[in-house]
């Protein structure tokens, strides 16, 4: 905070968020409540304006596991590592699903508070942190879609399922990463908000959703891993169907690497031009 005066003598109070990453960790904290009410208030937005509410989160992923179970597991005939083909589809599905609308969610989330963010000092990185909590309930709500399934195919989960929350945990590391740095831009560059979809759309087919990554051939597993959700796919087919699933443990590490990358870098991007975000909107 700044005091700057000018030749008349009057003062204008300049505010600008603290650099020293302690000092800022405790504004994250003393402003925890406006964190917790814009992700409620999001969360009842979401399913209280649309017309089939909960059961959106459903439909999308159970339509793609459809046409994916019949396109890779039907027509092209490929492996599905000893399980039932659509679990192994829905259980890339799910933190696929979680990732792009985190990432979506946490790119629009700036100029969707527009005019918050020019009226109101508070630290920008709560808004598109908050927008991630949607998300994460939708996730919830394909889990038990999942486990529905597993159950029809009399399918049970191996003991490996109590490392879900790391995966998870590493998707939501990977989406705010992407998603900071993309809120950031599309403030000063709005044609971002176009690339976004395209970005969802290519990662969806690139990423292993609809097949295993095993069929990838073993000397571009590495550089394949280089795609985050690459990693954290493997992880949670393995959290659920056991040693069945491959985990290429050099991708797996890889992923984790470029993940925590995407997420420091975004931090910090994003705090080094969250000072003009006001000039712009």
């Amino acid at each position: 905070m700044q005091d700057n005066a000018d030749s008349t003598g009057e003062f204008d109070l300049i505010i600008e968020p603290r650099r020293t990453a302690s000092a800022f960790v405790r504004e994250l904290i003393r402003y925890r409540e406006l964190f917790y009410f814009l992700a409620w208030r999001d969360i009842l937005v979401r399913y209280k304006q649309t017309t089939i509410g909960v059961a959106w989160s459903v439909i999308r992923p159970l339509l793609t596991m459809i046409v994916f179970s019949v396109v890779f597991g039907r027509l092209a005939g490929l492996p599905s590592e000893g399980v039932p083909y659509p679990i192994l589809v829905f259980s890339a599905m799910l933190p696929w699903q979680y990732f792009a609308n985190a990432m979506q969610e946490s790119s629009n989330s700036l100029i969707a508070e527009s005019r918050l963010i020019s009226k109101v000092y508070f630290p920008r990185l709560i808004v598109p942190t908050s927008s991630v909590i949607v998300s994460a309930v939708d996730f919830l709500i394909s889990l038990a879609l999942l486990g529905f399934l597993m159950l029809w195919y009399g399918f049970a989960p191996s003991g490996a399922l109590v490392f879900m929350p790391f995966f998870f945990a590493l998707a939501t590391m990977a989406a705010l990463g992407v998603g900071f740095w993309l809120s950031a831009l599309n403030v000063k560059y709005r044609d971002f908000r176009y690339i976004v979809p395209f970005l969802v759309q290519f990662g969806l087919y690139v990423s292993p959703v609809g097949f295993s990554s095993a069929v990838v051939p073993g000397r571009w597993r590495l550089l394949y891993s280089l795609n985050p959700m690459v990693g954290v796919i493997d992880g949670f087919r393995r959290c659920i169907q056991g040693e069945s699933a491959p985990l290429y443990l050099p991708g797996l590490a890889l992923s984790i690497a470029v993940s925590v990358f995407l997420f420091w870098s975004g931090v910090k991007f994003f705090r080094r031009t969250e000072r003009f975000f006001a000039d712009f909107i």
